[in-house]
């Protein structure tokens, strides 16, 4: 039986490698979270992967917010870093589910791969969003054709 696949992203190292989302940041950094956040559902709607994104955080405890149909969206606590709550996610959830961890720290993609977890860089997240549009785009200009 085929594990369903989970993309857990760590937010901010995608943030600052993708342009545009480091330039928001620069001035709005919770708007840049807010836009990736957008960015990650619509790939999730038009993908099989389940979604999680995880950010550094500051309050005194790790928060998950979580609305119907969206991505899991998780901040750690203060004093705690957003790569050891992908960290537990991935040691938890590997051996049920097919995980791929989004980020460009080196120390974190051969950490979450010891768990059994595999690894993307930013580029190839970016790569496989620009896929899944496409992919997207040419069902709906199918479905229009009929």
């Amino acid at each position: 039986m085929k594990k369903a696949p989970v993309l857990i992203v760590d937010g901010h190292s995608i943030i600052f490698q993708w342009p545009d989302l480091a330039r928001q940041h620069a001035h709005k950094p919770q708007s840049a979270r807010e836009t990736l956040i957008k960015m990650l559902r619509t790939f999730q709607d038009n993908s099989d992967w389940h979604v999680v994104v995880v950010f550094d955080g500051k309050g005194a405890s790790p928060t998950e917010i979580r609305e119907p149909h969206s991505v899991q969206v998780f901040y750690s606590k203060s004093g705690q870093t957003a790569d050891s709550i992908i960290e537990r996610l991935v040691a938890r959830y590997a051996a049920e589910y097919q995980v791929t961890v989004a980020t460009d720290d080196g120390l974190e993609r051969t950490t979450v791969q010891t768990f059994g977890a595999s690894a993307m860089s930013s580029r190839q997240l970016c790569d496989d969003m620009k896929t899944a549009d496409r992919a997207l785009d040419d069902r709906l200009r199918q479905l229009r054709r009929r």
